[in-house]
């Protein structure tokens, strides 16, 4: 029942919203946007100034790319967007990072805005998103948590009244320091990034002795301490959050004097999972891909969205193709940016298609349309 104004500088994406075009593909999107856009409770608009003078609280939801050439997340973008909402802002006003952001944040963002703004009447909190991409409509609407970090009576306060719908179907309300939610986020992404880790190189030691890695998986995951979450053994973790996240927080951690080996490992483990899938393609069909031709199956990092962002694909495809095989490929719904993405890549309408002369056909992603391939 709020009213939310988005703001975005990229005026195409701002038409499309305008006119009913989500720009990413998401399960349940559409009708939400069309709903509330109907009702009048939604706005799509590229005038910060006045989205912000009318605004309670303003949440900052920008991009955190991992800054080129280093493991840190680039926050050029949250420290811009406060810059500007200082220059904005009327009346007391919340100023929430929702983006990824290592700790430190919140206060230097709060700094910025205090040096723009000296007369300013604000707040600056930390309220990271835990929705996983293909499912996210879902999980912001019956989240496991809603955590807010706040360093102030006043900020807290206006958090929990924005999440007062959530707590009434009582969803639990963490509110901690602005440093503890900010590590909270990368921590939970980091432990699953390990599991998928662990996994992977316990497949690799199941294949070498004979045993069935899903037995194994099972077996240790009906233990409750455990669970079976994250125990799929697959072509590695990709996508906008745990590559970028995991390098974010063993940078951190360097920077700060401690280096967390764990998580170096973890990373260094995943992209080895990628690079080894090329290996085991080509030893499965008789030890040379010269002049054979690959089906992939899947090219976004994970089913249920079209994001091919550190997707195993974009390791295995141009692996393929240096080692002399054609690739035909066929995704439900990735293949438009796969096109941008890839060279040389034979684009088929479905599966069977791209199977076609195949001398290896190759399941990158667990959509659950190829569950039940014939």
């Amino acid at each position: 029942g709020y009213e939310v104004t988005c703001v975005d500088k990229d005026p195409r994406k701002i038409a499309a919203l305008e006119n009913g075009r989500i720009p990413i593909y998401e399960q349940g999107l559409e009708p939400i946007v069309a709903s509330n856009r109907q009702a009048g409770r939604l706005v799509f608009t590229e005038n910060l100034k006045d989205a912000v003078a009318s605004a309670d609280v303003v949440l900052i939801a920008v991009g955190t790319p991992t800054r080129e050439g280093e493991d840190a997340a680039d926050l050029s973008y949250v420290y811009a967007a406060g810059e500007e909402i200082a220059r904005a802002m009327q009346g007391f006003t919340v100023i929430v990072t929702k983006s990824t952001v290592p700790v430190g944040t919140a206060a230097k963002l709060r700094a910025i805005i205090a040096k723009a703004r000296p007369d300013g009447d604000f707040e600056v909190a930390s309220n990271p998103e835990f929705m996983r991409e293909g499912s996210a409509v879902e999980d912001f609407l019956r989240p496991d948590r809603v955590v807010i970090g706040v360093n102030s009576e006043r900020a807290e306060l206006a958090l929990r009244q924005l999440y007062r719908p959530l707590a009434a179907k009582d969803v639990p309300i963490v509110a901690t320091s602005c440093e503890a939610a900010e590590i909270i986020k990368y921590a939970a992404n980091t432990l699953r990034a390990t599991r998928i880790a662990f996994v992977n190189q316990l497949a690799d030691l199941c294949g070498r002795v004979g045993a069935d890695i899903q037995d194994v998986a099972r077996g240790m995951g009906l233990d409750k301490r455990i669970g079976l979450q994250f125990l799929n053994p697959g072509p590695g973790f990709g996508g906008s959050c745990f590559p970028k996240d995991t390098r974010a927080l063993a940078a951190t951690a360097r920077t700060y004097g401690g280096p967390f080996s764990i998580v170096e490992n973890v990373i260094a483990a995943n992209e080895a999972r990628k690079k080894a899938l090329a290996d085991r393609i080509q030893n499965a069909i008789g030890g040379s891909l010269q002049g054979k031709k690959i089906a992939i199956l899947g090219i976004a990092f994970k089913a249920e969205t079209d994001d091919i962002r550190d997707a195993a694909a974009l390791t295995v495809i141009p692996e393929l193709q240096r080692r002399g095989a054609s690739v035909a490929a066929f995704d439900p719904v990735a293949m438009d940016n796969g096109r941008n993405a890839f060279e040389s890549v034979q684009w088929c309408a479905d599966a069977y298609s791209a199977s076609i002369g195949a001398d290896a056909v190759v399941v990158l992603t667990e959509w659950n349309v190829f569950r039940g391939l014939n």
